[in-house]
């Protein structure tokens, strides 16, 4: 665990100092972060999919492990955005994405990975195929709710139009955390309290 903090630390460090230079190593800078999202997401993937595999004190640690590691890779990135309007332009769907996991607003990976890249065309290629599942039994219906609410809200934060049906769907499913989360984030630029419900969230999960 301490090697994986230094790792973390020492990455968080060269991308720090890569932030205040010019496009090409703004376009780097991206891919790292996108790189290590993808990691951090892909472990809480591997997790779920082992869940039956563990005992529940070892999945909750193990969550609550990659929730504090989140956490810290939102924290690195507050401060590598902190006075660039470029970076907050490039990597705002990223931040929120991240909020969004660590408030557990968002539960499934996929869509947190596509709402940080901001990539709304393959979040409705996911929910026509989630809609083709459930129509052939392929996907249970309380998962599908759950992700279907995600996918729309993260369609909603990145500018997308919503049909009324998909409104009146999310208005119907979305949960207490989920909206409340929507309520601190009506757009990319409110930052600043979505931070707040985050690490209200964090603190929550740490007790």
């Amino acid at each position: 665990k301490n090697e994986k903090k230094k790792y973390m630390g020492l990455l968080f460090h060269i991308e720090i100092k890569m932030a205040s230079r010019g496009k090409t190593e703004t376009s780097k800078l991206k891919q790292n972060l996108e790189e290590q999202l993808d990691r951090l997401m892909q472990q809480l993937q591997d997790l779920e999919e082992c869940r039956e595999e563990l005992d529940t004190d070892e999945y909750e640690e193990t969550k609550k492990e990659t929730l504090e590691q989140l956490s810290e890779f939102n924290d690195s990135l507050k401060k590598i955005m902190s006075g660039n309007m470029t970076l907050v332009d490039e990597l705002s769907g990223m931040q929120l994405a991240i909020q969004a996991a660590i408030s557990q607003a968002f539960k499934t990976p996929e869509v947190i990975r596509l709402f940080a890249k901001k990539q709304p065309g393959q979040l409705r290629t996911r929910l026509a195929e989630m809609d083709r599942d459930l129509m052939v039994g392929k996907l249970e219906r309380d998962l599908y709710t759950q992700q279907k609410v995600e996918i729309l809200t993260a369609l909603r934060k990145l500018g997308e139009k919503l049909t009324a049906d998909d409104e009146a769907f999310l208005s119907a499913n979305a949960g207490a955390i989920l909206s409340q989360f929507e309520k601190v984030s009506t757009d990319l630029g409110s930052g600043d309290k979505v931070l707040a419900l985050a690490s209200f969230e964090v603190e929550k999960t740490k007790k």
